[in-house]
């Protein structure tokens, strides 16, 4: 499992990069929109943003625990899986390690952005609509490779939100820095090693 993680960390890491730097060019264009279209902006992406995790979470723990067949699966243990991991893990990459990042760097406007609370009649049912589509067609690379990328903008608009009048040069560094940790580390948890966690034996069925 160890080996496993660090690969996967490994392989991931060129298009959080990628992802990253797509970020901060849209913080380079959209840094004085207001606070109120930014936090719009936010709880558009989050919210697909967890979507897109569910799927990809409950899609690799059906493929590898129960195969490609419904039957073989316990939805109910598929939507703890799949709501514990998008909910739990997108909520730190979106929300938390961008609101550390705010406070470091000590932005005027920070503020802590909880989605499934703020926005619990709309996050929370998404999360569950994500992990019932994995259940009936689970598949992991598209919805992976997309869930990194507003992963990337989620968390870029949250500090959109914090932002005063002028950002510094010095300052598009550690933005970078803290997107990147945002995405790569709690993605590849979400997606990869949270739901094998619960897989003694792997399949291949993909």
């Amino acid at each position: 499992m160890f080996k496993k993680i660090l690969k996967e960390l490994k392989n991931h890491a060129p298009f959080t990069i990628l992802g990253t730097l797509t970020g901060i060019a849209i913080m380079f264009l959209f840094r004085q929109i207001p606070s109120g279209v930014s936090r719009n902006v936010f709880y558009t992406l989050h919210p697909v943003h967890i979507i897109l995790s569910a799927f990809a979470t409950a899609s690799m723990y059906k493929i590898h625990k129960c195969g490609l067949f419904r039957g073989r699966c316990k939805l109910l243990i598929l939507l703890v899986i799949g709501y514990v991991g998008s909910i739990g893990i997108a909520t730190i990459s979106d929300s938390i390690i961008p609101y550390m990042g705010e406070t470091l760097l000590d932005m005027p406007n920070r503020e802590i952005h909880l989605g499934f609370i703020e926005k619990w009649w709309l996050v929370n049912p998404l999360a569950i609509i994500g992990v019932i589509f994995a259940y009936f067609k689970p598949e992991t690379k598209i919805p992976h490779m997309g869930h990194v990328l507003l992963s990337t903008w989620a968390s870029l608009f949250h500090i959109i939100m914090s932002l005063g009048a002028v950002v510094l040069w010095f300052q598009y560094l550690y933005i970078f820095l803290f997107l990147f940790l945002a995405v790569w580390i709690p993605c590849c948890v979400s997606d990869i090693v949270f739901p094998l966690l619960f897989v003694k034996e792997y399949r291949n069925e993909e």
